[in-house]
């Protein structure tokens, strides 16, 4: 699965929103400066935040965007589905009793790239922009990195193992101590 600009974009400048505006509205043009995105392009992404209710808008001097609701009940997943962006890893149309194939029948691996669209979007659905701003999502992603920034040796290795399911061999990253 790819996350367009489009998805990445509306994440980016809503963490920038819930971190800076402290309750009050945040003009675009401050907020496409701080995070380096064309402000036409911030323009039609607010447009459609406030179209589904992500974000509020009040006009002239002193005016801007504000988010909808605290930072803390906004997840990141309603912020990728409110500008268009699809939560998916299939390239089937979703609910759609049909395949992508030509003979419009599955592929063998359907199910598993859907699967994996769906613990995407409940991620991201568990994942607010209050975590994002807060730096709560700091996992073991960031502890299996060396001092040079590069992935060590077992960076594709999970906490629970190997990656064999149930072969009780852990990992060198599963004795961390994450405390």
């Amino acid at each position: 699965m790819k996350l367009s600009t489009k998805g990445r974009y509306a994440v980016m400048a809503l963490v920038d929103l819930a971190a800076h505006s402290k309750g009050k509205p945040l003009a675009l043009a401050e907020i496409a400066d701080r995070q380096e995105i064309s402000l036409s392009y911030l323009e039609q992404l607010f447009a459609k935040l406030r179209r589904a209710g992500v974000v509020t808008s009040l006009r002239g001097p002193g005016g801007g965007y504000k988010l909808a609701h605290r930072a803390d009940q906004t997840t990141i997943a309603e912020i990728i589905l409110a500008v268009d962006e699809n939560i998916r890893a299939t390239r089937c149309t979703p609910g759609q009793p049909y395949g992508c194939r030509s003979n419009q029948s599955r592929c063998m691996t359907h199910d598993l790239w859907e699967e994996l669209g769906n613990q995407i979007y409940l991620f991201l659905s568990a994942v607010s922009l209050a975590d994002v701003v807060e730096q709560r999502l700091v996992g073991i992603s960031g502890l299996l990195r060396r001092d040079d920034g590069t992935l060590g040796p077992n960076h594709h290795r999970c906490l629970s193992g190997d990656g064999a399911a149930g072969s009780g061999r852990t990992s060198p990253a599963a004795e961390l101590d994450l405390s």
